[in-house]
């Protein structure tokens, strides 16, 4: 039933509640479609195909014998898991062969929430090595491919889960954001997906967990979807709380233009200009650039590298000594490395980057400085941004780009930069394609405490624009 992978997760949801489509019809017609999508995109690495259809069973009988219990907000839905978060029985590899057998025995956090819920889950997506770049591609597993044009780049380090979402793979994914890694695939595949803010939701049992909290600040998690609802129903199933109502009517809309200030091609600069044109009806727009959006990029960088890359060698390496460099050298020039060379030359760029105590000192006093200014700028502001400069790229270009020596990163990533590094949460809306009909979302963003008034403005949006739509790959 091709009509079931256009339908969103909280659709399928009522459905199966009230009889009309049963959750074994639904998982097997998702199972049937990543079946057909994977050999070509490579988004799914693990599958527990067997398993989601005697639980979809078993979700039947109990609706049919019991149907008041039948809970759950989820309940019978099938849903998909960015590999990084650990699902009981299940690998979490990071995309690292020396993980390869290592089958975990307790759920994340939030995957435990989401099966209280009710929701059934299929496999796990494909990721870059220890999420550690913005390209989905590792030695273990292989590339993942982007369903609008397979020679793009799915984004990551979500790109197996933006991928299978723009494929019709699920109902609704997960995934999770310390450096864009929810919205540039949401971006390049054309699905919603939402970041949030710092605190907002437990990482415990997401690999690697982050330790330092000026790295752990940065991150968040959320959904990859088809609709904004079902993003803002992910976020109240994960997150400690759901979020304080908002009065939207009383927020101003600010959408750089001229004063964006960083290049972007000309599909995105009309995907930002029909935003504003569309939300000017009804808000006030303001053309104005947020604090700290220039320092953004040099910030993340910085809080990225606290302790080189030490942390992740180790993992890697599983206790051996990793030399970035040689590897990267060996990998590019024979193709002889056990790492991928991405995962390596963004190891060397952490060594490169690592601040010293001082310089960790300052950055904390300009953190603390920031965090209050902005906490007031977005007090009854809503900020919509690009992601990128441009659609999905050519596979390898972001990491050149965002990665390269010639330091183009500070023209490139402020965007995404600036979410990660004042822990704010984020919404990705598609708004339209460019020329070569390949997907563009812009950000809505705000300060943690508004994300109310972040879905709404986002539901409001969606109505207008493109929104989600499924590739027919």
């Amino acid at each position: 039933m091709p009509f079931i992978l256009d339908m969103d997760a909280t659709s399928i949801a009522e459905k199966i509640k009230q009889g009309e489509l049963s959750s074994f019809e639904v998982t097997e017609t998702y199972i049937n479609r990543l079946k057909k999508i994977n050999p070509r995109v490579n988004c799914l690495v693990e599958d527990r195909f067997e398993e989601a259809r005697l639980e979809a069973k078993t979700a039947d009988d109990i609706l049919r014998s019991s149907p008041i219990d039948a809970k759950g907000r989820l309940f019978g839905v099938p849903i998909s898991m960015k590999e990084s978060f650990h699902v009981a029985g299940m690998k979490t590899t990071a995309g690292l062969p020396n993980r390869k057998n290592l089958v975990e025995t307790r759920d994340a956090d939030a995957v435990a929430s989401l099966k209280r819920e009710g929701a059934i889950i299929l496999g796990k997506t494909n990721t870059p090595v220890l999420c550690y770049c913005q390209e989905t591609d590792n030695k273990l597993y292989g590339r993942t491919n982007n369903p609008w044009g397979l020679d793009r780049t799915t984004g990551g380090s979500s790109g197996g889960e933006g991928a299978l979402i723009a494929s019709g793979g699920a109902a609704v994914g997960l995934g999770s954001d310390i450096g864009g890694s929810i919205r540039f695939p949401s971006h390049f595949n054309g699905v919603i997906g939402f970041k949030t803010g710092n605190g907002q939701a437990s990482l415990v049992g997401h690999f690697p967990f982050q330790t330092h909290p000026l790295k752990a600040r940065m991150e968040g998690i959320g959904a990859l979807a088809k609709s904004v609802r079902d993003a803002r129903l992910i976020n109240d199933i994960v997150a400690f709380k759901e979020p304080d109502k908002k009065d939207i009517s009383q927020f101003t809309i600010v959408i750089p233009r001229q004063s964006l200030f960083y290049p972007v091609n000309p599909g995105t600069g009309r995907a930002i200009t029909k935003v504003s044109t569309i939300l000017s009806a009804d808000f006030p727009v303001v053309d104005e650039q947020p604090p700290y959006l220039k320092e953004s990029a040099e910030l993340w960088q910085s809080l990225m590298a606290i302790g080189g890359s030490r942390e992740m060698e180790e993992i890697a390496a599983g206790g051996k000594a990793l030399y970035p460099l040689k590897e990267y050298c060996l990998e590019r020039m024979f193709n002889s490395s056990d790492y991928h060379r991405y995962f390596t030359w963004v190891l060397v760029a952490a060594r490169i980057s690592n601040p010293g105590k001082r310089k960790l000192a300052q950055i904390e006093r300009f953190l603390t400085q920031g965090d209050r200014a902005l906490d007031d700028y977005f007090e009854n502001r809503l900020l919509i941004l690009p992601v990128y400069h441009r659609a999905a790229p050519p596979h390898g270009k972001v990491i050149d780009e965002i990665f390269s020596l010639t330091f183009s990163f500070k023209r490139y990533l402020p965007f995404v930069a600036f979410v990660n590094a004042w822990g704010l949460p984020a919404l990705i809306i598609p708004v339209g394609v460019d020329d070569d009909g390949l997907p563009i979302g812009l950000q809505i963003i705000s300060r943690t405490g508004n994300e109310d008034a972040i879905f709404q403005l986002g539901e409001l949006l969606e109505q207008n624009v493109r929104g989600y739509k499924r590739s027919k790959i």
